[in-house]
């Protein structure tokens, strides 16, 4: 965590797949490296969604139980930002297993079940103002999000199933903050397997990590910063922290 800090001295710091339940969760690390603000939601062996922040926040709970299952896999707070408030969105969504088939692999239906319900969701916020979304959310909608489109279209997480709900998803009431800054034909990655082990030789990856806003907020956008050294980083994950700055 330190080493994401000194790397990019962020406000506020999204965490997924915390894998830990509310009453385990290391709270008292937050304030102990600058971020007195905490708010987690986690359960036993899986999921779980966390964020850390410097600007005063309050949890919000008014998003559904997604798909009925309770599985810890989104947090919404409300930041206090001198401006007004902004409501943040940190998301963990399903990997989906490895077949591509709704009949033959039940994880993958559920990750499509989750993707229309979630846009449902906020297909009835129309108004939606000042929001940000974040999180791993296990597609590489793009082209250029892929090392290889052709290779990976019948791969979870790049066929056009997902990638077409995803995108219905975003373009609802969001722009992809990180590809404001970099042209979508450009290729652009924030994961890379752990089976690779010359990862960055090879460079396989795919932009599984997002970052959204509402228009409203694009104005604000100062930069973006995908962290690749982390990839390196001692008992590592396989995706790298992603970073946007925004002046609010």
């Amino acid at each position: 965590m330190q080493g994401l800090i000194d790397a990019l001295n962020p406000d506020v710091i999204c965490l997924q797949e915390t894998k830990v339940p509310d009453e385990l969760f290391p709270a008292e690390v937050g304030p102990a490296i600058g971020f007195p603000h905490v708010a987690y939601r986690g359960m036993k062996g899986y999921n779980g969604v966390a964020i850390l922040s410097r600007l005063p926040m309050q949890v919000q709970d008014f998003a559904p139980d997604w798909c009925g299952k309770g599985d810890c896999r989104h947090l919404v707070v409300s930041l206090d930002v001198a401006s007004g408030p902004v409501e943040l969105h940190d998301f963990y969504v399903p990997a989906g297993g490895d077949i591509p088939d709704r009949e033959k692999n039940p994880k993958f239906g559920h990750k499509l079940d989750f993707l229309a319900e979630a846009t449902h969701w906020f297909a009835a916020r129309p108004k939606l103002a000042r929001t940000v979304l974040v999180g791993d959310l296990n597609i590489a909608p793009l082209e250029h999000d892929v090392w290889s489109h052709k290779q990976l279209l019948d791969v979870v997480s790049h066929t056009p199933v997902e990638t077409a709900a995803l995108n219905a998803w975003r373009d609802l009431c969001f722009v992809d903050a990180v590809r404001h800054f970099v042209p979508e034909d450009q290729k652009l990655y924030t994961w890379w397997s752990y089976r690779n082990r010359d990862w960055r030789g090879s460079d396989r990856g795919r932009r599984l990590d997002h970052v959204w806003v509402t228009p409203d907020l694009t104005d604000g956008l100062r930069g973006q910063t995908i962290l690749k050294d982390a990839r390196d980083w001692q008992q590592t994950s396989d995706h790298v922290p992603v970073c946007v700055e925004i002046e609010i």
